[in-house]
């Protein structure tokens, strides 16, 4: 599903317009983003949890040259599915 369609789902299922669903879909991960961005979580009951995790500095290996190079520290964005939303994928 594109972002197209996820607006044009919301929009069926809210009555709203397609360009209100839009704004509304922009404005909900803009705030998660912000949120991550800030250091928070983003904890949607029955559906799961957005946060950051810390990646340590490692040591990996250029496949070509077979040189070991050092990869530096990172932050990455991850997603906990929640119980509802695992059991109603499951069905």
């Amino acid at each position: 599903m594109t972002k197209t369609e996820l607006v044009s789902a919301i929009a069926q299922k809210t009555e709203f317009t397609k360009k209100d669903s839009e704004k509304f879909l922009n404005a909900a991960l803009e705030a998660i983003t912000e949120e991550l961005a800030n250091g928070n979580k983003v904890q949607i009951t029955g559906f799961g949890t957005f946060e950051v995790k810390e990646r340590k500095e490692r040591i990996g290996v250029n496949p070509r040259t077979k040189a070991e190079i050092k990869i530096a520290a990172s932050k990455s964005p991850a997603f906990k599915a929640g119980k509802a939303f695992k059991e109603a994928i499951s069905k």
